[in-house]
């Protein structure tokens, strides 16, 4: 019988590669107030304004928000098309929705090379 000498971390190393990935793509935190939404929280959140940012929300019924105006994927990707790879942009995700329709948008915003991201979360009371 063959004695067990080692542990598989490789599966406990994707998975923290995907938790460091998610991290430093919040570089700034804000909370969304207009559309009802239930925002994830964090211990260390940094409320900062940009500059005339491109806001995106999506509610917990995966429906798509810009500037509190409900839109489709398709014209949201029309919006984001014509804006240049520097604007800053805002994300606001309700906790409820599927970490799918969260990466699907991430995709989006990736296609058309826009990486100034901030991800809106609340603090931790």
């Amino acid at each position: 019988m063959k004695r067990f000498d080692q542990i598989n971390v490789i599966p406990f190393i994707d998975i923290m590669l995907v938790l460091l990935a998610i991290v430093l793509t919040t570089a700034t935190f804000i909370a969304q107030e207009k559309i009802s939404l239930e925002l994830p929280e964090a211990e260390n959140s940094n409320a900062q304004e940009d500059k005339d940012p491109f806001k995106i929300a999506i509610n917990q019924d995966g429906q798509y928000y810009h500037q509190d105006t409900l839109i489709t994927l398709d014209t949201l990707k029309k919006e984001l098309s014509a804006l240049k790879s520097d604007k800053p942009i805002i994300l606001s995700v309700d906790k409820s929705v599927k970490f799918e329709r969260f990466i699907e948008l991430i995709d989006v915003l990736k296609s058309f090379n826009l990486n100034n991201l901030s991800i809106a979360t609340r603090q931790v009371s």
